[in-house]
């Protein structure tokens, strides 16, 4: 089913990510206040926070765990300790230790009012491994780190009870804004800036590679 993920990266991630007309807010945080700035605080404007009303489904997250073939029903197995149901795809025999892949999904939700939500499912089983190695292979090709240059929406100071906060606001690939607290040496260094390095994490479908959500996983420079 999931053939050889290293030759499906290939072609540029930017062709491949998720292209759902959502701009909902991932990640680094829900955004829908970014543009809640005080009067003359901010030094580029936040974003634009008019969300379509909407939602959808995408892949979350990924992981690889040892576990152990329990009960077989026909063609299927259980798998401990949890007890949970996968294909026998590789003729194992009870008690053979395994290594499971599992994914989580997230429902991404925007209200018509523009807030957004994310609902997070429960881990479930997705395929087995003789080695723990074949499973970090297919994990690495499912879960991409890479270092890439987004727009950086601008970024803005608010101030409270005497304190300051200061935030970025960029846009991922996938369309969506994100707003991350910075330093204020940060704030002071990005006030003139169209652009920011930054690291993602790209991840993509099991069944459908093409289907990719980006998480943003730190400044890169």
């Amino acid at each position: 089913m999931f053939g050889n993920v290293n030759e499906r990266r290939k072609g540029g991630y930017l062709r491949r990510v998720f292209a759902g007309a959502l701009a909902l807010v991932i990640a680094g945080g829900i955004a829908a206040g970014c543009g809640q700035q005080e009067p003359g605080k901010s030094s580029a404007g936040a974003a634009n926070s008019a969300a379509a009303a909407g939602s959808a489904t995408v892949p979350w997250d990924y992981k690889v765990e040892e576990a152990k073939v329990g009960d077989l029903i026909g063609s299927d197995m259980t798998i401990s300790p949890n007890n949970q149901l996968l294909p026998n795809d590789d003729n194992y025999a009870t008690g053979d230790k395994v290594w499971v892949l599992s994914y989580m999904t997230a429902e991404m939700k925007t209200a018509a009012d523009g807030q957004s939500s994310v609902d997070l499912s429960q881990w479930a089983p997705l395929k087995s491994y003789r080695t723990a190695e074949a499973a970090q292979t297919d994990l690495a090709g499912l879960k991409v780190q890479l270092k890439t240059e987004v727009d950086l929406v601008g970024v803005y100071k608010t101030d409270y009870q005497g304190k300051s906060r200061y935030f970025a606001v960029i846009t991922l690939p996938t369309g969506n804004s994100v707003k991350q607290p910075i330093p204020e040496e940060r704030y002071k260094s990005m006030k003139d800036q169209k652009t920011a390095k930054v690291m993602l994490e790209e991840v993509h479908d099991f069944g459908d590679y093409d289907l990719a959500m980006a998480k943003f996983r730190g400044w890169a420079d």
